[in-house]
């Protein structure tokens, strides 16, 4: 597992600059001049008025993606980002209910029926730069699961984890790592129970499940450092903890990239 921020900047006549994590899972912060267009791979990507954009390495993520920067008068800066790889851990987990692992065809519904309210979600492509703030840790407390390990849930494979679990007793407050806007409150989803996912911007999102109460509505804007819920251990768990995870569009990231060590 690779926690250690790679850092790297860039400038050109364009005046781009790139910060962040250029590693499978990784995000990476853009800003250029305003009214330039950018791209990554020949797919266009979302820019605010000011000029901020996001770029965001999923888990398997190839070696190499092309950058193309087009400015109003014609002007292209094209750019080639390395892009670190990872081994990813297997974990074992056993002891969830089976219907968990292998669910009935009236849990599939329901499952479809709570996906596609998170793929809305993470559909959202808000021109605003909430993630300007940074991040922290939403809660404290040792960490139990990593993103990109692969699972074994009752002796089962499964897809790998999409995010990072952090240990704590039930009831801790959670607090939002980054300003954002509550845009999904969801009381028992299948999988994560109590569920909360907050728009950073750009079509970054963050997840919040398993929690045992949620302390703010869909539609409130917060701030990074308030109060959102409690930890908690409703859905498939197997004890409290928050399941923590960060997307681009429909790219999962690593959230433990986006903070420093935890204190």
């Amino acid at each position: 597992m690779i926690f250690a921020s790679l850092l790297v900047s860039f400038s050109a006549t364009a005046k781009t600059l790139l910060e962040g994590n250029f590693t499978q899972g990784g995000l990476v912060f853009g800003n250029t001049d305003a009214g330039n267009t950018v791209t990554l791979d020949g797919n266009p990507l979302g820019l605010t008025a000011d000029g901020r954009f996001l770029i965001g390495f999923g888990r398997d993520a190839r070696k190499k993606a092309e950058l193309v920067i087009t400015s109003p008068d014609g002007n292209i800066d094209r750019r080639t980002l390395d892009i670190a790889p990872r081994t990813y851990k297997v974990q074992r987990i056993d002891g969830l209910p089976s219907r968990k692992v292998t669910p009935n065809p009236k849990d599939i519904a329901r499952i479809k029926a709570d996906n596609a309210g998170i793929g809305r979600v993470r559909a959202l492509d808000t021109r605003e730069a909430f993630f300007a703030s940074g991040f922290i840790w939403p809660v404290t407390g040792p960490i139990s699961g990593v993103f990109g390990s692969q699972r074994i849930l009752n002796g089962t494979p499964k897809n790998p984890h999409n995010g990072t679990d952090i240990a704590a007793s039930e009831g801790t407050l959670i607090v939002a790592p980054a300003d954002g806007m509550v845009v999904l409150v969801h009381d028992d989803m299948f999988y994560t129970g109590k569920t909360m996912m907050l728009d950073h911007g750009l079509g970054l999102t963050s997840v919040y499940a398993h929690m045992s109460a949620m302390l703010v509505k869909q539609g409130a804007l917060v701030k990074k450092g308030d109060a959102i819920g409690k930890i908690g251990k409703t859905g498939r768990v197997t004890g409290a903890h928050l399941h923590w995870g960060v997307t681009l569009n429909h790219t999962h990231l690593d959230p433990a990239l986006l903070v420093g060590e935890m204190h």
